[in-house]
């Protein structure tokens, strides 16, 4: 459905949610739209409408609609069941989707729930449960198809023919030994046109390297991207397979890293919910002022080192915010820019010395243009020369400044583990301020001294 008829049919259900025409909603949401589509509509929706479409929903369908439902959304449904119905509704789902599910659940109810499973299912999820969630062990789904290498392509084909139908997103039955290790691919477009007489091994692809269970999520999907894969199979330390990935998955860890960057930049996580309630969303955010708040006293307590100087330069507190503002923006484009060059692999300690001198030359080219026209403005607007090479100077040092902790503060911050995504904006903001500040007051103290 286009994103056109999408709104068209969102505005619809709206106007009949309004009107309480529910015998109309329950036939829209079970045969005209889409689990994933369904999932959209109620992450749109206020609390109250929220509840009313989930109940209208069939049961065989719940399952579908709930995988597709952010983190925050799944955990306030799942909140209202026992682990009976959560079992109903996740049974017919892919391991991999039943685990993220599962893991929404408080404790008590996960162990109820893997206790009343079949002892297939738990033993499956369990596996996946077993790997954090950021990690390929934690995305794969256990349901593969396998075959031996010494048989014949015809008993292989024979073998798939047997099954009523074989999992989504399978282009390759994986390869592997008697003890399960992992040997290679044989991709259905080459077992479909090869001779039925020869053996899996003579046309079996041994190229593809299986990806490791304790790889980071995000290494995944540059590993698909990289190598165009639709599915890769997921080995153990020992090289046994465990599962597969598919670019289902991979296209979700994309979505969530492009997220977590936009929704960190604000101290907020990546599945916060749009209607989240009142008291839950001031929760969330205070912690994120509070923060802030003890970084804009930092900067706050340069500026009252200065205190007299400001007294006997008014223009000085008109032009002062300038100063931190342009610092602050040429820091944001350095961070961001490097933040976006960690995610994708391109920067490293190889190469980090030659972007620090890139940006900090641009920096420094910027400064000085701008510097230029602004102590022209200030100059013509106070009368006063000595303020405008003050400001200028000023500007130059803390665009310099900003395109220095632009470029260090991530690659400083991975280092030591901390999410640049969610702690650099605050730290640069604190030291474009305090840099800008420091430097403004400081040469005007010189100047006017």
């Amino acid at each position: 459905m286009s994103t056109s008829a999408q709104r068209t049919q969102f505005e619809k259900l709206a106007d009949a949610l309004d009107s309480g025409e529910f015998q109309q909603i329950r036939f829209v949401l079970n045969h005209s739209l889409r689990p994933a589509e369904v999932a959209r509509l109620i992450e749109k929706s206020p609390p109250k409408e929220r509840q009313i479409l989930w109940n209208l929903i069939n049961t065989d369908l719940e399952g579908e609609v709930l995988q597709d439902l952010g983190d925050d959304v799944q955990a306030e449904i799942l909140s209202r069941m026992d682990a009976t119905e959560v079992l109903a509704i996740t049974e017919s789902l892919d391991t991999d989707d039943m685990a993220d599910v599962i893991q929404q659940l408080p404790n008590t109810v996960m162990k109820e729930l893997l206790r009343i499973m079949d002892k297939q299912n738990r033993k499956r999820v369990e596996q996946v449960l077993s790997y954090p969630e950021d990690t390929a062990g934690g995305l794969m789904n256990t349901d593969t198809v396998t075959i031996r290498p010494d048989i014949s392509v015809e008993t292989a084909l024979r073998y798939i023919r047997r099954h009523k139908e074989i999992p989504e997103m399978t282009d390759s039955l994986i390869v592997v030994s008697r003890k399960d290790s992992y040997i290679g691919i044989l991709p259905l477009t080459k077992l479909l046109v090869s001779d039925p007489n020869i053996t899996v091994r003579e046309i079996m692809v041994t190229e593809i390297e299986p990806i490791s269970a304790t790889m980071p999520d995000n290494e995944v999907a540059v590993l698909f991207e990289q190598h165009d894969l639709v599915s890769a199979p997921v080995i153990d330390d020992d090289g046994r397979l465990l599962g597969r990935i598919t670019i289902d998955d991979v296209v979700d860890v994309i979505r969530e890293d492009a997220d977590h960057s936009l929704m960190s930049m604000a101290g907020l996580d990546e599945d916060e919910d749009t209607f989240a309630p009142v008291m839950k969303t001031t929760r969330r955010r205070a912690l994120w002022l509070g923060i802030n708040l003890i970084t804009a006293f930092v900067a706050s307590a340069v500026i009252g080192l200065f205190e007299e100087t400001i007294d006997k330069v008014v223009a000085l507190a008109v032009l002062m915010p300038i100063v931190a503002s342009m610092g602050g923006i040429a820091g944001s484009q350095t961070l961001t820019l490097v933040i976006r060059g960690q995610a994708l692999g391109h920067v490293e300690k190889s190469n980090a010395s030659w972007l620090l001198s890139r940006e900090m030359i641009v920096g420094a080219m910027n400064g000085l243009l701008w510097a230029l026209v602004v102590a022209a403005v200030a100059i013509v607007w106070f009368q006063d020369t000595t303020i405008g090479i003050i400001i200028a100077l000023s500007i130059v040092i803390n665009l310099i400044a900003g395109a220095m902790a632009g470029t260090l503060l991530p690659l400083g911050l991975k280092a030591v583990g901390i999410d640049p995504a969610l702690a650099g904006s605050v730290l640069l903001t604190t030291i474009t301020d305090v840099v800008g500040f420091f430097t403004f007051l400081g040469l005007a103290t010189m100047f006017y001294s």
